[in-house]
């Protein structure tokens, strides 16, 4: 069953996430997995504003999005965002 990685992320020193964001999509690709959305400005049709972007990345499965996740490359690419910004992850399953 394919899985669904949601990033709600907003983002207040992008010249320091581009660090982040320079590696991370390999490594995203190497575990499987593929970006479907990139939303930088989402529009809210109902409830409360969101001032961020929104990335969400199609997985084979939760175990494929959890490796890539838990490996050792996404986990040295880590530091390169901390202090960049705020970002709330969710992993879904899919239909």
């Amino acid at each position: 069953m394919s899985a669904y990685l949601i990033i709600k992320a907003n983002v207040s020193n992008w010249e320091k996430f581009k660090r982040y964001t320079d590696v991370v999509p390999a490594i995203v690709k190497a575990h499987g997995g593929e970006y479907i959305v990139m939303d930088g400005a989402p529009d809210v049709v109902e409830g409360e504003d969101y001032p961020g972007s929104i990335v969400i990345s199609k997985w084979p499965s939760k175990k494929a999005a959890n490796d890539f996740w838990q490996s050792k490359a996404y986990k040295e690419a880590i530091p390169l965002r901390e202090g960049t910004g705020e970002f709330k992850v969710l992993l879904v399953n899919g239909l």
